[in-house]
């Protein structure tokens, strides 16, 4: 069945992904990630496609930037755990996911800035790079993961700079419906 497939596990508090996943077709992305970024490692389809869509950016004129992509459980744990002392569980949780639920984990979500825009917050929706991102992205198979009114069923803040990979025809559909993964795959 289309929900076996493994481009359309749903991954959030819910459903966890176990702490010993790794994908087995990670592979180094060739798409531009930023310089210091250790994680820049995708499944083999989500990276190629990254490649593919940050080329096409670039002929546009837009200098898209990854600034992260497969994220070990231990990884998340450290992330999670450090932002917890930093900003408190509940600031923590509105963006970061514990460890188990987060997209990262799969290598089939990558955050994305741009050459102008390096900071992971809501302004990034304001540059030509995220207009270019949602104008194209389904080409690539991506979607928004969680979109801005969602958050009730997404269980995560707006973030216009994280992207899933669930290729080109389930992106069409889910994009042009304006839905989440959730609701596409609740139907």
């Amino acid at each position: 069945s289309i929900l076996n497939n493994q481009y359309f596990v749903l991954i959030n508090r819910d459903n966890r992904l176990d702490k010993s996943y790794v994908p087995s077709n990670l592979k180094k992305s060739e798409a531009k990630f930023l310089e210091y970024v250790q994680d820049n490692n995708l499944e083999s389809a989500t990276s190629a496609a990254a490649k593919k869509m940050f080329d096409a950016a670039a002929q546009d004129g837009i200098s898209l930037i990854g600034v992260s992509g497969y994220r070990s459980y231990s990884l998340q744990k450290k992330l999670y755990e450090a932002r917890v002392r930093e900003k408190g569980e509940e600031k923590t949780r509105a963006y970061t996911a514990e460890p188990g639920a987060s997209e990262h984990q799969s290598g089939l979500a990558i955050d994305i800035l741009c050459n102008e825009y390096q900071t992971l917050d809501e302004g990034f929706e304001n540059t030509m790079a995220f207009q270019w991102i949602m104008d194209n992205m389904t080409n690539y198979g991506f979607i928004l993961r969680y979109p801005k009114g969602k958050e009730d069923i997404t269980g995560y803040d707006y973030e216009p700079w994280h992207l899933r990979y669930v290729g080109v025809d389930v992106a069409e559909e889910i994009m042009s419906k304006g839905i989440t993964l959730e609701e596409y795959l609740e139907r």
